[in-house]
This record gives structure tokens, C-alpha cells and sequence, in this order.
């Protein structure tokens, strides 16, 4: 028999199917909600249905979106001649937040993982290839640096070289602000392999 009454035995429940959320932080949240006043608590569940019913994926380059295409598609000054392919939604905003990328996106939706039964045809790469008009010079990888977004980037890299299009990685290397003595191996080895000229 539970601790708890049902309503909120069933509220514990649902919370621990979000991410990170484990059974000690789901009964502090539910505890949190159910103190919430009633106007409280309809907005909340008004917000998350409200982005259930009206966000989706813009139609060419797959980030969430409540309008078709999104406000990155549809600016007339993006630069259109660079289309910029990362694994997740989360990712396009990761790299606005810089201001330093001025071209489109492209967002595959996973990346290729054999061990997990990911391959190239359960991501939006077909979508892709299909956007690398004459007016695309470049497509920039930005998939996540780990094995399973490195085996995305080559793989990418291999068909779309053909094409004669410029295919570019984002350098890996060390954070600023970071000391030598500090950084794993793998980071360090990927900064001197990424080095350039002064």
C-alpha cells in the first residue's frame, strides 16, 4: 500500500518518467505542486498543453517550431549558403546563444548508434541531402564530439563530399579558462589535432 493518496502516488509516478528525475526529486516536486494554489496549478498545465498541441518541427529543418518554417527559415538575412547540422532541437539554441553562426540549420534527430539500432535511415538525413542545392558551399557538422556523433559526422562527410560541397567539423579542444594540467587526454589530443596558425 502506498505512502501516499492516490492522486498523488499517480503525480510521483508521471514526474519520474521525465528526465533525471529519480523517485526522491519526483516526491519533492509533487510536494512543491500540491502547494501550489489552483490558478498555479491551471497555468502550469495550461503551458504544458499548450506547447503539446502547438509546437512542432519546421518542415525543412527539423527544430521545434510553432510556426512553418521556423524564424531561422524564414529570415531572408540568414546566410543560405551554410547549413549548419547538429543532433537535437537543444543544439540549434546552444549556438544561437553565441551570435556567432549567421547561416540554417539542420537538426538529424539522434545521431548514428549501431549498438542502439540507430542508422543513417532513422535520422533526418535524407531531408538533408535533399536541401544541398546548387545555393549550399558549405555544411558545418556540429554533432556532438563522442563516438556516436563522430560516426555521424564521417558518415555525413562520405556522401556529401561527392556532391562538391565544403563539408566542415567544429574544432574540439580546450575551454577557456581551463589549466593544461587539468584537461583529459582525449580533449587535450583533439586541441592539438584542431590547432590552426596565428
Amino acid at each position: 500500500m502506498s505512502r501516499y493518496p492516490k492522486p498523488m502516488a499517480r503525480l510521483i509516478e508521471e514526474l519520474t518518467r521525465l528526465p533525471g528525475i529519480g523517485p526522491k526529486t519526483a516526491q519533492r516536486l509533487s510536494f512543491f505542486l500540491i502547494g501550489l494554489s489552483k490558478e498555479e496549478a491551471h497555468n502550469l498545465a495550461s503551458a504544458i498543453m499548450e506547447a503539446k498541441e502547438k509546437i512542432t518541427f519546421c518542415s525543412q529543418c527539423f527544430q521545434l517550431t510553432d510556426a512553418d518554417p521556423c524564424a531561422i527559415c524564414a529570415d531572408q538575412r540568414r546566410d543560405r549558403s551554410i547549413i549548419c547540422v547538429v543532433e537535437e532541437p537543444k543544439d540549434v539554441i546552444a549556438i544561437e546563444r553565441t551570435r556567432e553562426f549567421n547561416g540554417l540549420y539542420h537538426v538529424l534527430h539522434g545521431a548514428i548508434s549501431p549498438l542502439e539500432g540507430i542508422g543513417p535511415d532513422q535520422l533526418r538525413i535524407p531531408e538533408l541531402m535533399a536541401r544541398l542545392g546548387p545555393q549550399v558551399q558549405e555544411v558545418l557538422l556540429a554533432t556532438d564530439p563522442n563516438v556516436e556523433g563522430e560516426a555521424t559526422a564521417m558518415y555525413l562527410a562520405r556522401v556529401i563530399k561527392p556532391l562538391g560541397i565544403r563539408v566542415t567539423r567544429m574544432a574540439h579542444g580546450m575551454p577557456v579558462g581551463s589549466d593544461l594540467e587539468y584537461v583529459d587526454e582525449v580533449t587535450l589530443g583533439k586541441a592539438l589535432e584542431g590547432r590552426r596558425e596565428l
